[in-house]
């Protein structure tokens, strides 16, 4: 049975890489034409590779469900095609036992899966959209470097949190004399920006001279900075960018303040639930093989997993806007195409046993 495993298994790997090379090939492609339309100053053919190969890793984190299904269709398809299936079920093997043979590579790409989106991805997309924003000279007028530290006008400015619309938390300035003495810390809770100007809200100014120190709380005040929120979508990750632990934290920390957390709630479910959508699309192929698909040619069954992949994929993408916009929780939009996944594989191996 070990030797079966190693068998089943070296199939279906070497299946979903030659899909998973050929669908990042044309990804690859079809991103460094897309990037052609963004040249301008010191971003030019080198740099837009350069931004396209850090994005690797997210781009095959995208793909790895379809690489699955679509894999799995044609790696049992082939097994199918020449009798190796009828024969292990002739020898007493079971459609469950093969599906588990199945399985174990899947479950190692699941672990590799997790392991992108929680350690590499946050990491290289940063990198990605930093060095294309230096390419294109973005970050130079504001003094950005790293994190969520700024320059503007004399001041060093820290964020403990920013949305990509523009809506900040935590926000720290501190002032400086000539003498580069400090002058003024200011800690306000939250700022928006309201078309001229940012209004930070529960202030705590700090005022410092030689003698002493002196402290007022403001309900609301004014900073006058030449940033704007469109620039913080160079610094701050979108939703789909941040890992499953960070998501969970800056979703909960939206809750407390009372801000809308949904769209990262959203990426959460989607991101922790993604095992469970790529054995969903596994045991589908499976299903389809020991039943309808048995005995078609390989071209129909790549032809039928993209349909499946591409129903899925849609489903999926309508739910989850759907919950944002009529409040359903996005965890219900997420699980239920996964659901609809199971229901069907398993109705069609019943029907196949």
């Amino acid at each position: 049975m070990l030797k079966l495993d190693l068998y089943i298994g070296r199939t279906i790997t070497l299946a979903i890489g030659a899909v998973l090379l050929v669908i990042l090939g044309l990804d690859i492609v079809f991103a460094i034409v897309d990037q052609l339309g963004e040249f301008e100053g010191g971003y030019g053919l080198s740099e837009a590779v350069q931004y396209v190969a850090w994005t690797l890793p997210a781009r095959i984190y995208g793909q790895l469900g379809f690489s699955a299904l679509v894999g799995c269709m044609v790696g049992l398809g082939t097994l199918a095609g020449t009798s190796e299936l009828t024969v292990m079920r002739a020898a007493g093997v079971s459609i469950g036992r093969i599906a588990w043979a199945v399985m174990k590579p899947i479950l190692v790409l699941i672990v590799a899966g997790l392991a992108l989106a929680e350690f590499v991805i946050p990491k290289t997309n940063v990198i990605a959209e930093g060095s294309k924003a230096r390419a294109l000279g973005e970050l130079e007028a504001s003094g950005l470097e790293r994190g969520l530290w700024l320059r503007d006008s004399g001041e060093f400015v820290h964020f403990n949190a920013a949305l990509p619309d523009g809506a900040l938390y935590g926000v720290t300035r501190y002032q400086f004399g000539d003498n580069r003495e400090l002058e003024k810390v200011e800690f306000s809770e939250r700022g928006q920006f309201t078309g001229e100007q940012w209004v930070l809200e529960n202030s705590r100014i700090t005022l410092f001279s030689a003698e002493n120190a002196f402290s007022a709380q403001l309900p609301t005040s004014v900073w006058k900075a030449e940033i704007s929120p469109e620039l913080f979508a160079l610094i701050v990750p979108l939703p789909s960018d941040l890992s499953p632990r960070n998501l969970w934290s800056y979703a909960s920390f939206l809750d407390r303040k009372g801000e809308d957390a949904s769209r990262y709630w959203l990426q959460f479910w989607k991101k922790l639930l993604q095992p469970f959508t790529i054995a969903g699309l596994v045991m589908v192929a499976i299903s389809f093989i020991f039943g309808p698909l048995r005995e078609v040619t390989t071209g129909l069954r790549v032809f039928t997993g993209i349909i499946v992949g591409i129903v899925f994929q849609t489903v999926q993408d309508m739910l989850g806007p759907s919950s944002l916009v009529f409040g359903f929780p996005p965890f219900l939009a997420i699980l239920v195409p996964i659901v609809l996944c199971f229901a069907a594989g398993w109705l069609l191996l019943k029907r196949a046993r």
